[in-house]
């Protein structure tokens, strides 16, 4: 049914985002599909990683992990940002068509009071991508 499944994550957040990270492994692993964990890091030092490069290489660790945890084929791709926070949205829709995915599988926030001010990554990329998208909560 899927062949390329794309999971954005932030490893600040990976956690939080154990959900919609298991439910992905194990879509890829019934499905028999590859999955890509996508990331938007900034190119200042974080809690993570000293640079963008450094998130990456962390990005495709976890990956690794998360192959031989479910028996899937998994990869990582990490998109450098010089402000993340803004163009994480953008970066993310852009990264559907580069990785070639054919469903998102991504964690979305608990809705609260800004929800009405600005909308969730989830309900941004599921109203805008041109493939399925599945919002874990």
């Amino acid at each position: 049914m899927f062949s390329r499944i794309m999971v954005p994550i932030d490893l600040v957040h990976r956690d939080t985002l154990r959900k919609a990270v298991d439910l992905a492994c194990g879509m890829a692993r019934d499905h028999k599909a590859e999955l890509c964990f996508v990331s938007v890091s900034g190119e200042l030092p974080s809690e993570i990683a000293k640079s963008s490069s450094e998130y990456g290489e962390k990005l495709q660790e976890f990956a690794d992990r998360k192959s031989e945890e479910y028996a899937i084929s998994a990869t990582a791709l990490n998109l450098s940002s010089a402000d993340p926070e803004a163009e994480v949205d953008r970066k993310l829709l852009s990264a559907i068509e580069q990785v070639g995915a054919d469903l998102v599988v991504m964690a979305s926030h608990q809705p609260g009071l800004m929800e009405y001010i600005f909308s969730s990554h989830g309900g941004y990329i599921a109203a805008h991508a041109k493939v399925s998208v599945f919002v874990v909560r």
